[in-house]
């Protein structure tokens, strides 16, 4: 089995394979498993599949990546597994730091060099065998280091952001009211200001979706 082929599975339904890495004793995954490739999308391409084939249901986004990606897993016989899972939950954001260049932002999202904020993770692959072909370290460094500006920290209409919290309910009131409709038509106002990825973001219909699913968690 190659890497490549689950790449080309993947992107039937608009994923994307976002690395992979040899699983150790720490990941909790099993002593069987081998090799964890991880799942996600990066700007609208998964969109465009989401929308022509979701439901009228619950978590609708997590439920239509499960109807594509464990299918996907049991073609190459691997187990799939979901950051909304739990408790307990997978550890996600910390194996997408070893599988490809992600860094945590000064909003908290793990931003890529390439796609900027505008990426997700929506599962893995586990092997309790070797994947052939895997990508080469990418050991790019996060763009926030060479932003001198950080125009998300000063953006945000109700400074939710201070670089080292995420204020979460001054975030959700303020979407709850007739001012953050800007927010909830087009995404976070300090997400849509990064300059990284400005060619990969979200489409409106997209952004919206994710808004309205974040607010209705709070």
């Amino acid at each position: 089995m190659h890497y490549s082929d689950i790449e080309t599975a993947l992107a039937s339904h608009g994923l994307l394979a976002r690395g992979a890495f040899a699983a150790d004793a720490e990941d909790g995954l099993g002593d069987a498993a081998r090799c964890l490739v991880m799942v996600g999308n990066v700007g609208s391409g998964l969109w465009r599949f989401f929308a022509d084939q979701r439901r009228d249901e619950p978590d609708a986004m997590n439920r239509w990546s499960r109807r594509v990606i464990d299918p996907i897993a049991e073609r190459f016989a691997a187990r799939a597994i979901y950051p909304f899972d739990g408790p307990p939950w997978f550890p996600f954001q910390r194996w997408a730091q070893r599988a490809e260049p992600v860094y945590p932002s000064p909003i908290g999202m793990l931003i890529h060099p390439d796609y900027g904020l505008w990426h997700a993770y929506r599962g893995a692959l586990v092997f309790d065998r070797a994947v052939e072909g895997l990508p080469r370290p990418d050991d790019r460094p996060s763009p926030c280091e060479i932003c001198a500006d950080k125009p998300c920290l000063v953006t945000c209409p109700v400074n939710a952001f201070s670089g080292e919290r995420y204020d979460v309910p001054t975030c959700a009131d303020h979407l709850s009211t007739p001012e953050g409709a800007d927010c909830m038509a087009l995404g976070c106002r300090a997400r849509r200001s990064c300059p990284a990825g400005q060619d990969t973001d979200y489409l409106p219909e997209q952004a919206a979706f994710h808004m309205t699913a974040f607010l209705g968690s709070r």
